[in-house]
């Protein structure tokens, strides 16, 4: 793993996420502990969440971003995927308002609530965008040119953003 200087986590939950992170982690919970009175069924949907959650947090959410000089890594604990700096156009904080101007309506498709938002936002004015957000404030937004752009919430946004030469 690369070293502090160039490596942003993803950023802390904001109190929303913290909290429906918290209550979708009672779900498997309450069913397992509601088979034991009522039987196999519940077990089974138990056992099926926590699976799922498992998925969630080993491939759907990433751990840290790390700025390079020639690519941005993205971390997930059983994955990695780099963003070649050639194809960055431009990088930069955006605040919820400017998010919707920039994209108009949008959609996730993905993991929604279960620490974070994960994996693709369609939005009405730039199609679909990659999505890997734990707060609605400190997003980031990675344009790319030709290819999907990215939103991100790494720790300390400004810093992410000057590093790779945006305007923070």
């Amino acid at each position: 793993m690369a070293g502090p200087s160039n490596a942003y986590p993803l950023a802390p939950m904001s109190r929303f996420i913290r909290a429906l992170t918290i209550a979708l982690c009672g779900l498997p919970v309450g069913f397992v502990a509601s088979s034991l009175l009522w039987g196999a069924p519940r077990l089974s949907v138990g056992l099926l969440l926590v699976a799922l959650y498992v998925w969630v947090w080993l491939r759907m959410r990433p751990s840290c971003f790390v700025v390079t000089p020639e690519a941005i890594e993205v971390h997930w604990p059983l994955k990695r995927r780099r963003i070649p700096r050639a194809s960055i156009t431009g990088v930069r904080r955006v605040d919820k308002t400017a998010l919707r101007a920039l994209t108009g309506s949008a959609a996730r498709v993905g993991v929604g609530g279960l620490w974070g938002g994960f994996g693709w936002l369609w939005t009405q004015h730039r199609g679909i965008v990659q999505m890997y957000v734990s707060r609605s404030d400190g997003l980031v937004w990675i344009e790319r040119g030709a290819e999907r752009p990215w939103l991100i919430t790494p720790a300390s946004p400004a810093a992410f953003v000057r590093a790779l030469g945006g305007v923070a």
